[in-house]
């Protein structure tokens, strides 16, 4: 798969922010950059980018997805309030038992998050 310009800004910008931007957020943050690009191709790249491994992407029920191109081991805390999304180490899950899949699944991974309100949500 060839890297291409608008690719790696994209990838590059996902990078930079910490604060796991919707496609849509992210595409203002690339147009700084690349005045013309298009949504549909930050919405293609990033579903590329993900399919290659290179991000990860969280979805909320209800919610926009969000996208994060740190795809070290991490969890997340989310406001409820704000939606903001930040990383935070990876919790030590120890002793705790796997749920019991349903037929045909064999479970491979898990994610944690964690839920409360951000600094600004609390004021």
């Amino acid at each position: 798969m060839r890297i291409t310009k608008q690719r790696e800004i994209i990838l590059e910008e996902l990078k930079k922010l910490s604060s796991h931007p919707s496609a849509d957020e992210l595409y203002e943050q690339v147009r700084r950059r690349f005045p013309h690009v298009s949504l549909g191709t930050v919405y293609r790249n990033l579903d590329l980018l993900l399919k290659l491994g290179l991000i990860s992407k969280l979805s909320v029920a209800g919610g926009q997805a969000r996208y994060d191109g740190n795809i070290s081991r991490h969890d997340h805390v989310r406001c409820v309030s704000c939606g903001r999304v930040h990383d935070i180490a990876a919790a030590p899950v120890e002793g705790v038992a796997l749920p019991e899949a349903p037929p045909g699944f064999v479970i491979s991974d898990y994610r944690l998050e964690f839920l409360g309100r951000c600094p600004d949500c609390r004021e």
